[in-house]
């Protein structure tokens, strides 16, 4: 009877600390890391501030937290982002998808004095007339600087292990593996918003940019008849763009989108509507301003200095080969 009053006893005690638990968690806070995470940094929302909260299923990598619900929302969601096969949210927020060609460039944003190519990866899938692709790296070219913004191949993925590269005017950046951790030189700042694989870089007055690095999984690969193998998990960058100075010319895949006039050419009713003109927007290498849209002059002959930056070569990327705000690419 003894043994039995105390199993009793301990079953209610357990259930008022289950009852505990879920009156101090919210939903959708993270109790595990099966998928990424963000939390609330606005500290006037004291209901919310630094609680950790899982990313949705449908967007399992990239989200952040929108504080005054204290609910997390799909960054490749907003204007301004590219993320997945990629899709792209223009600045005139109509969604569409471009898919180059694997190991080729493309540009992306071209302006006076802002010009941003991107590095195609991809698998061919034998049943279509075209490859499977991703964003694997970025260049960005300003006034007389560059960065490069890069996701390392790697076979299995990791959420602990950094597959950042990065380098500024050639030169790499190390950055200490944990959030908030911070680099500046020349007006740049690159701060980890998560202690591996999730970043912002922002140019005082010219852009800010989010980027994760995230793998294609085997259920993203079973979905979608990717084929991707345990060789190569395709890790490659969500991206989210915030522009603060781009000029009535602007073009590139994503900077067209942001022009006054710009009327999208995207058949917006189709299921997926794509954006064509690959050799539009086409370049030579990946830090060379040279599609046929280009309108990058940059300052103090910086055209001239491209050269420096042609052997750069990181770790398992060869930079010759191929948020908030508008402006958004994702990974589906």
């Amino acid at each position: 009877m003894a043994k039995m009053m105390i199993q009793i006893l301990v079953s209610i005690i357990l259930v008022f600390v289950l009852m505990a638990e879920a009156e101090a968690t919210p939903p959708g806070i993270a109790k595990d890391r099966e998928y990424g995470y963000a939390s609330c940094k606005i500290k006037k929302y004291k209901h919310c501030y630094n609680l950790v909260h899982v990313c949705p299923k449908f967007c399992p990598y990239h989200c952040t937290v929108d504080c005054a619900s204290c609910k997390p929302i799909c960054k490749c969601d907003k204007p301004g982002a590219v993320c997945q096969d990629p899709r792209f949210i223009g600045g005139d927020g109509i969604t569409f998808y471009f898919h180059g060609k694997k190991d080729n460039n493309f540009c992306l944003v071209s302006d006076a004095n802002l010009h941003i190519n991107a590095h195609f990866i991809g698998r061919r899938n034998g049943n279509m007339k075209r490859d499977f692709t991703w964003v694997q790296s970025i260049a960005i070219l300003f006034d007389n600087h560059q960065i490069f913004l890069g996701a390392e191949k790697t076979a299995t993925w990791e959420d602990s292990v950094d597959r950042l590269a990065l380098s500024f005017d050639g030169e790499p950046i190390t950055l200490q593996e944990f959030e908030g951790a911070k680099w500046e030189s020349s007006g740049v700042s690159i701060v980890r918003e998560t202690s591996t694989n999730n970043i912002v870089v922002e140019v005082d007055g010219k852009f800010s940019i989010s980027a994760n690095v995230v793998p294609i999984t085997e259920e993203d690969s079973r979905v979608h008849n990717y084929g991707i193998t345990k060789d190569d998990c395709f890790a490659h960058l969500d991206l989210g763009f915030k522009f603060f100075s781009l000029s009535n010319e602007v073009s590139g895949v994503l900077g067209q989108t942001y022009k006054p006039d710009y009327v999208s050419r995207v058949n917006i009713g189709a299921k997926m509507p794509i954006m064509g003109g690959g050799k539009e927007y086409e370049t030579t290498s990946l830090f060379s301003p040279d599609c046929s849209v280009a309108r990058f002059v940059g300052n103090n002959g910086f055209n001239n200095d491209i050269a420096m930056v042609e052997g750069l070569t990181l770790p398992s990327l060869s930079c010759t080969s191929g948020i908030d705000g508008q402006g958004v690419v994702c990974r589906r």
